[in-house]
């Protein structure tokens, strides 16, 4: 299984959506972006994570890399396309390291054939595909499109090795975050999870596109943390 703390940090950062407020900022057309956090676990600093969005054309890719010194590293890239403001998955993939320990996962998105089929570490499975669904990482882009065009769904599927699952988000107010890239006045998402003593929660910044400034993920008696320390994109 993957490292605890990569594979939490990256679900977190990879799921950080906005809300579109008046008054807060403007809303913008997708475009490529580069954020970088320091990350923590249990208080503790103990590397930095950076998330890359790209554009060819009518194909992006949207890149998570974390790294924990010589430790441990994950990455996750999410490949698609889209059409109007809605997101067409292609394909995703997952790898990370612990020492010597390497773990794997993909997703290849089957339109034509109805289906997802998926591979986790050696173990593969099959599922049936349904439009919208997306991948861990996509969905934060997803969300974005959507309360820019008027507001959240009531839940995204969200494809995983074995099966789709819904999940929510709920606003819960505006916060300001300091930062050493800068303060700003964010959006605090709450992510749900089914599991109790679980928490995810995303402070979402209006000013930087949207983007999560700050990510706090709550398990039970451990907790992770993604603090903003760089950004190149849109601006408001």
């Amino acid at each position: 299984m993957a490292h605890p703390i990569l594979k939490k940090i990256a679900l977190a950062s990879s799921m950080g959506t906005v809300l579109l407020l008046s008054g807060l900022g403007n809303a913008f057309a997708m475009s490529p972006f580069q954020a970088n956090y320091q990350f923590s676990y249990n208080g503790k600093d103990m590397g930095s994570a950076t998330r890359t969005l790209a554009q060819s054309g009518n194909n992006w890719s949207y890149v998570f890399t974390a790294k924990a010194g010589a430790i441990a590293s994950a990455t996750e890239n999410s490949q698609f396309s889209l059409n109007g403001n809605q997101i067409v998955s292609n394909n995703f993939s997952r790898s990370s390291k612990i020492l010597v320990h390497n773990n794997t996962m993909s997703i290849k998105f089957n339109p034509s054939a109805k289906t997802i089929n998926t591979k986790k570490d050696s173990k593969a499975y099959a599922f049936a595909w349904k439009a919208g669904v997306l991948d861990e990482l996509n969905a934060e882009l997803q969300l974005r499109e959507d309360l820019k065009a008027g507001g959240l769904k009531s839940s995204y599927p969200i494809a995983d090795a074995k099966g789709v699952d819904a999940r929510k988000f709920i606003k819960q107010g505006t916060e300001k975050i300091k930062t050493s890239y800068g303060t700003f006045d964010t959006i605090k998402v709450v992510m749900k999870h089914d599991k109790p003593n679980r928490d995810t929660i995303f402070w979402l910044a209006p000013k930087l596109d949207y983007a999560p400034v700050k990510v706090s993920h709550q398990d039970g008696k451990t907790s992770y943390g993604l603090l903003l320390t760089g950004y190149k994109g849109a601006m408001s």
